[in-house]
Order: C-alpha cells, then structure tokens, then sequence
C-alpha cells in the first residue's frame, strides 16, 4: 500500500511540474511570438573540448562578433513589413563551465524526451537562472569545439519549449560567420520555425529554397535558414559561409509570427 502510494505520489509531481511548464511554455510563446518588444538573446560560451586553445578563442569574443545575427534578422523583418524593425537583441554573456545534458536519440520515446526536455530547462535555470526578463529571453549555449578534418560536429538544437538553443561550433575565426547562420538557425526554432530540409540534408521544395521560382531551379544563389543549405542540384547543398547568402522563407515568416 505504502509502496502504491509512493508511486501515486511522484505520478501526481510529475503531472503539476509538466503542467506548470506547459502554462510557462504557452506564456513565453504568445510573448515571443506576437513581437511587440525585442526578443532578448544571450549567447554562453562552453568549452566543449577543454583544450586551451578554444578557452584562448571563447576569451576573445565580444558582442560585436554576433552582430550579423541582429542585422539579419532586422533586414527581413523589414522585408516582411514587421511593425518591430529590431526584432533581436543579441550579447554576449558570461562563459558556462558545465555541458548540458545530451539530447535523446531518435528512437527514444516521447516520455523520455519530454524529460530530457525539462532536464535541459533545469540545466539552464542551474546554469542562468531564469529572471523576470525571461519570457522574452532566449538563452543560446554555443559549445565550442576545435576543428578535426572528417569529423561532424553534433547536431544542434533548438527548444520553443523554454527559447533555449544549444549550438555545436567551431573555436576559429574563419567560421564566425557560418556559426552564426548555425546560431539564427536554432534561435528561430525558438520562436516557433520548422526545419525544411530532408533527411539527407537537402533542401525541401519549395519552402527550403531560396527562390522557389527561379529558372532554371538550380543551381541556387542562396539558402532559406530553416533549411540550412543552399541547394546546388537535386541532390547536392553546400552550407552557406556567412548570413549573407541566406534568406527568411515566406513559411517560416509565418511561422514566427512575421506574416499573416
């Protein structure tokens, strides 16, 4: 009996604090989404390699580093007409010293990425804990890493549920630029935008192109952000090296809440 009530017990806990996150989560996305006032981004440093020479890159860096992010997404506001011409606010924050836990795998099961999911949440409040600012905060950790010929980075993420992105980059000055395309990617799946490439990488048509109605199709001059990748021919794509060569698709407009 004791042991049925013990069980009970942490059902009914586990039940408030999904409930309590699910009414947090809707609250941060009628705030983010409806862009009235700027949306806060704070960039956190990790180490993910702990050598010296990524701890001597994360030392240099300076909010102006991440001024391409700012701009881009203030000239495609623009473009969309969006009332709020400075949608984003980007700085530098402190540097973190923990990783976040690991993301699930695939075949996981929802309940197990749905903890995953407020495990993460409680590794950010840990880390930066959450202030009255939050609900128009996102928190972006970029966990940078040396570079290795032939070897991928981790795949990076991006949560609506608590604006939290968790970005894989690389510690050198020459991928400042397609880092932070890697960043704007995932702090827009913070606000609600769906990837648009398929499971090979290629963009999807037409909503990851660019230009879905430029003739001929391919090859393309630049990438939708939602997809990540500039598509050269059918099965080709090539990652673009900075936000210049990358655009905000009619889709995720809407999906953000830029476009009716």
């Amino acid at each position: 009996m004791n042991l049925f009530s013990f069980r009970t017990l942490r059902v009914f806990i586990l039940l408030v604090l999904f409930a309590f996150a699910a009414l947090y989560t809707q609250g941060q996305m009628l705030r983010t989404t409806n862009w009235i006032e700027p949306l806060e981004v704070v960039i956190f440093p990790i180490n993910g390699d702990q050598s010296e020479k990524t701890s001597r890159y994360i030392s240099t860096l300076h909010h102006i580093d991440f001024r391409d992010i700012d701009d881009f997404m203030s000239k495609y506001a623009k473009h969309y007409q969006l009332h709020l011409r400075k949608p984003t606010r980007t700085r530098l924050g402190r540097e973190i010293r923990e990783i976040p836990p690991p993301p699930p795998r695939p075949q996981d099961s929802m309940i197990t990425k749905a903890l995953w999911s407020m495990k993460l949440r409680y590794w950010a409040w840990q880390n930066t804990p959450d202030d009255d600012s939050n609900y128009t905060r996102a928190r972006v950790y970029i966990i940078y890493h040396q570079g290795k010929p032939e070897k991928a980075l981790p795949h990076s993420l991006g949560l609506q549920k608590g604006l939290i992105g968790v970005v894989h980059a690389f510690a050198e000055e020459k991928q400042a630029g397609q880092n932070n395309m890697i960043i704007a990617h995932e702090l827009l799946h913070t606000v609600g935008a769906s990837d648009k490439y398929n499971s090979d990488g290629t963009p999807v048509f037409p909503d990851g192109f660019a230009s879905p109605d430029r003739k001929p199709l391919y090859p393309q001059r630049k990438a939708e952000i939602m997809a990540g990748r500039i598509a050269i021919d059918p099965h080709r794509a090539a990652i673009p090296k900075s936000l210049s060569y990358v655009v905000v698709g009619e889709k995720t407009a809407k999906e953000i809440g830029w476009q009716e």
